[in-house]
């Protein structure tokens, strides 16, 4: 149903640079912008490509840093990005982090209902994990609530994890939010979140990162998950997420 735009640095001499190495300096130098820019614009171009050519309507989640929010005018570049490369409002999700939301919170709150007004979907990452406030869940206008691998990792065999993610599921489900879980790996965890009604999975159980044509290969081919015979597989949610790893698509906080 979707894909995950990842950003990665390939050096001549430094080979696969990580973004937790390039991000902060860009964030602080300022080039977060354009590096940001350029990522949505190069995520956008590639979903409706994979659109047009299979006749589909895949989805891509693009992250949004805290710079953009508070430099640049968001709702006016998405729009100027959506127009540019035709792809539909729908097929856009902008993800943020929970720190993004603490800065200046009145103008992120406008800057969010603009974007929203467009028809693009806007995703809270990593909830859980950093400050959360129920807060946000009611000021902002989030739409999916991305559940963080740590909780996922675990969920099968923690009971502090499982109550937690049960509790963050039931809580979305009331605000008639999305829930992606990240870092999917077992069927055991896919069986697990399925029971308590998470709507979407990634991780590398759907697929490990990949560039853009192995992903063209494996949308050709659908994804192939290794359900366990006897599990109650004919049940499982079949909203799965494909994580797609450019080579330098989307600017993470």
């Amino acid at each position: 149903m979707g894909v995950e735009a990842l950003i990665r640095w390939r050096h001549p001499e430094l080979g696969m640079v990580p973004p937790m190495r390039f991000i902060p300096l860009a964030e602080e130098t300022g080039l977060i912008l354009p590096i940001g820019e350029w990522v949505l614009r190069t995520a956008c171009a590639q979903a409706k490509a994979w659109n047009a050519a299979g006749g589909t309507e895949l989805s891509v989640a693009v992250n949004m840093s805290a710079k953009q929010f508070q430099q640049q005018d968001v709702p006016a570049l998405v729009r100027d990005v959506l127009d540019s490369t035709g792809l539909p409002v729908h097929c856009l999700e902008l993800e943020v982090t929970e720190s993004t939301l603490m800065h200046n919170t009145d103008a992120i709150v406008e800057t969010m209902r603009q974007i929203k007004n467009l028809g693009v979907r806007l995703a809270l990452d990593d909830f859980g994990t950093g400050y959360s406030s129920l807060s946000y869940l009611k000021r902002f206008p989030i739409d999916v609530l991305k559940i963080d691998q740590s909780f996922t990792f675990d969920v099968t065999t923690d009971a502090g994890a499982a109550s937690i993610t049960r509790a963050i599921i039931a809580m979305a489900q009331s605000l008639n939010m999305t829930t992606v879980a990240e870092g999917v790996e077992t069927v055991e965890q896919l069986e697990f979140l399925n029971a308590l009604g998470c709507d979407v999975m990634q991780g590398y159980l759907i697929s490990r990162p990949l560039p853009a044509e192995q992903i063209t290969l494996l949308l050709n081919e659908g994804p192939r998950i290794p359900y366990r015979a006897g599990a109650g597989n004919d049940t499982l949610s079949k909203q799965l997420r494909l994580v797609a790893d450019e080579e330098v698509p989307d600017a993470v906080a």
